[in-house]
């Protein structure tokens, strides 16, 4: 507990709905202003998806992307920007052919699920390593597709941020550390509560950091009502925290948070009460190894 813990701030991610909260940020321009609330907050780094401003729907734009990242880059460089990777990788099989794609398959090439990335450089990118059910539908990130992506993440720069639903995943980046596809012993974020997924429990994540390679940095944390739990219970385990729009839209029961700093501020009480503190972005980036500026 005498190191300061990193607080991550999700802002909109890619299921959360504008019908569910009508705080969420959709424009460009409203991410970036959300991003940087959430700094002041306390966040040292956020993690970032972008919406069709016109639909409110999921986007892979990289323009959209490059607004974002180019309005943080102006304001706050010091902040930690970390970038998705993980829409382009959804299957669902057509009722009556299962092996042909069906309506709702956003399934892409590698490549073209992380252009953004070899465009933009951020400092960290999400890099999903599940393949599960999702509702009806199916994540799939083979190892080869994980080793195809995890190249040119390389070639920006980047660092990837290894997303863990499940053992497997775990199982598989030890794998794929031991090969040379990924360098170790990596930077990871555990994922629970997700349908199908690692449930959350503090066995869960105590399970889940059994896993992880000596000397691997840690986030954890979980969606909806157990978002808040989860904060403390990464913390108290020695691990970094998240929170943020994607992960819960609520404050507390039947509250909904009017802003992703509002969550941020809270998830600080929660780790501040528990007798931590929150990392500055400096130290963040002394921690994670990134240069100490987002601009490249």
């Amino acid at each position: 507990m005498n190191k300061p813990t990193l607080l991550t701030c999700a802002v909109t991610g890619n299921l959360t709905k504008p019908q569910q909260t009508p705080y969420l940020p959709i424009a460009p321009n409203h991410i970036a202003e959300e991003c940087l609330a959430a700094a002041e907050a306390g966040a040292a780094a956020v993690h970032i998806h972008v919406r069709d401003p016109e639909t409110g729907a999921p986007s892979m734009d990289i323009d959209l992307y490059a607004q974002v990242v180019d309005a943080l880059r102006r304001h706050n460089p010091a902040l930690v920007i970390n970038l998705t990777t993980g829409p382009g990788g959804r299957f669902v099989p057509r009722e009556d052919e299962p092996s042909v794609a069906g309506p709702g398959t956003t399934l892409l090439a590698p490549e073209r699920r992380v252009q953004h990335v070899a465009e933009l450089r951020p400092d960290i990118c999400s890099l999903d390593l599940n393949t599960m059910n999702s509702g009806d539908q199916v994540v799939m990130n083979t190892p080869t597709n994980v080793r195809r992506m995890a190249a040119v993440i390389r070639a920006a720069g980047t660092v990837p941020e290894l997303e863990c639903f499940d053992s497997g995943d775990l199982v598989l980046a030890q794998k794929l550390i031991a090969d040379g596809a990924l360098e170790g012993p990596g930077l990871y974020s555990l994922v629970l509560g997700v349908r199908y997924a690692l449930p959350y429990s503090p066995e869960a994540v105590a399970f889940a950091r059994s896993l992880l390679p000596a000397g691997a940095q840690w986030t954890a944390f979980s969606i909806g009502r157990q978002a808040f739990p989860a904060v403390a219970q990464a913390f108290l385990m020695g691990g970094n925290v998240r929170i943020g729009l994607e992960d819960t839209i609520y404050l507390d029961s039947g509250k909904l948070a009017k802003s992703n700093a509002k969550l941020v501020a809270k998830a600080r009480r929660i780790v501040e009460d528990l007798g931590g503190r929150l990392a500055t972005p400096a130290e963040a980036r002394a921690s994670w190894r990134l240069p100490p500026s987002s601009i490249r």
